[in-house]
């Protein structure tokens, strides 16, 4: 882009006019200031002191950043989410979970975790998802036999598929930060959100028989199961029209969730479950959500652009492979630079600022586009139950008054389980290629 404004390609020796403004984002993200504006002041610094690209390139970067198209799924995703819950279609999803998995030892375990699942292919939220699924199911997991820590460890690590199933908000943002199709990168991610899920499912089990938490006696009924999916057709019609259209190319993801929201909408009027006076409560929850993850997004791409012009990815590249070029030891510094960032910092923001320089790393070993997408939004997954910014935890605390750090405890075989799919599909690419090709 630099060359557009007939600015020479920068050296890839580094100094300080680099150095300063990234330190000053990390002084600023660890002082509690908000991530947007960390971005910017960091973005402002790089472009003042290294005369890279001119200054008038952050107002025109971010307002194109946000004048897109692919953006728009972001906030109607999120409101379908809100409208799930108060028109009471997330109550009946997980009633269809708990028919088809109630009859199992850990039923009602197994079944939180599919409706946290079900939930994720209609919200894109993994955050939503927690307080949805928490709300409903938190008392009936401690009724069950579940202590209180690992009854909200489970919703918490269930919850995680929000941004691993499709469709995801955190594919929507790092297809658009590197230029993929969000439809291409639902497909691929389709297997890896459910080996996840699954694996949280296997997880609870083994715990189960260890310990003996919960023990359900309640035979499988067919009729009961064809009764839960009757009453919940209508909320089970919204994932297969947004998953169907989006993979039949019918809808764009963008369509899809415009779909999703007017589906919704109409159904909560028909059914009664929904009024007028709801609709300003849903709007202001969702416009919250939005507006904490909008302005990440705009004020990270002049820092991106400004990167890219300093050509910081190829220094790192080069400084990584003069270490080593050992392929299996650069995707276990990735997984780790992944996993250390999801832990003190969101989703969004990791993306947008670690996404353009992991790839070519990626790439010098490589990795497909969409395989490393895949790989690095479901190692930042695993962000979501890790202290001390686990945002799954710090929601479950909120609805259950119940300490982080002890949640967090209960967590950790979650997270081993999802670490271990995560190295799967590392070193296994055609677990996330399988589709595309």
């Amino acid at each position: 882009m630099y060359q557009l404004y007939g600015i020479p390609e920068a050296s890839t020796e580094l100094g300080w006019e680099v150095g300063l403004p990234l330190l000053a984002i990390v002084v600023l993200l660890c002082l509690a200031v908000p991530v947007w504006v960390a971005l910017g002041f960091g973005a402002i610094g790089l472009l003042v002191m290294t005369d890279v690209l001119p200054l008038t390139l952050f107002g025109e970067a971010l307002f194109s950043g946000i004048d897109t198209f692919a953006l728009i799924a972001i906030p109607l995703f999120i409101l379908t989410g809100d409208v799930l819950v108060r028109s009471g279609l997330s109550g009946k999803l997980l009633d269809v979970a708990e028919a088809t998995m109630g009859s199992l030892k850990t039923g009602f375990g197994t079944s939180t975790i599919l409706g946290c699942g079900f939930f994720a292919c209609i919200s894109g939220s993994d955050a939503a998802g927690a307080a949805a699924v928490g709300r409903i199911t938190y008392a009936r997991l401690v009724e069950a036999g579940y202590p209180r820590p690992y009854a909200c460890a489970l919703v918490a690590s269930g919850a995680c598929t929000g941004i691993l199933i499709p469709p995801s908000i955190a594919y929507i943002i790092i297809g658009l930060i590197l230029g993929i199709s969000a439809s291409t990168l639902f497909l691929a991610a389709a297997v890896p959100g459910v080996m996840i899920m699954v694996s949280i499912m296997l997880t609870n089990v083994v715990i189960n028989r260890r310990r003996g938490y919960e023990a359900s006696d309640i035979a499988f009924s067919f009729q009961r199961w064809l009764r839960a999916v009757w009453a919940g057709k209508y909320a089970l019609m919204i994932p297969f029209i947004i998953l169907g259209g989006i993979y039949s190319g019918v809808f764009t993801p963008t369509e899809a969730a415009a779909v999703a929201v007017v589906t919704t909408l109409v159904i909560g009027l028909l059914q009664g479950t929904l009024t007028l006076d709801d609709f300003p409560k849903m709007l202001l929850s969702s416009a919250k959500v939005n507006g904490v993850i909008v302005p990440i997004i705009a004020f990270a791409l002049p820092l991106a652009q400004a990167l890219a012009a300093l050509e910081v990815p190829q220094t790192f590249v080069q400084s990584i492979t003069a270490v080593t070029e050992d392929p299996t030891m650069i995707v276990l510094l990735m997984l780790g630079i992944f996993i250390l960032a999801g832990c003190v910092m969101e989703t969004t923001p990791n993306i947008v600022i670690l996404a353009p320089i992991m790839l070519p790393l990626a790439e010098s070993i490589g990795m497909n586009e969409i395989h490393f997408c895949i790989f690095m939004v479901t190692s930042l997954g695993v962000g979501f139950v890790t202290p001390p910014l686990g945002l799954n935890l710090f929601v479950l605390a909120g609805l259950t008054g119940e300490p982080v750090m002890g949640i967090a405890r209960r967590a950790i075989p979650y997270v081993l389980s999802m670490l271990a799919v995560v190295l799967l599909l590392a070193f296994v690419p055609a677990l996330s290629l399988w589709a595309i090709y």
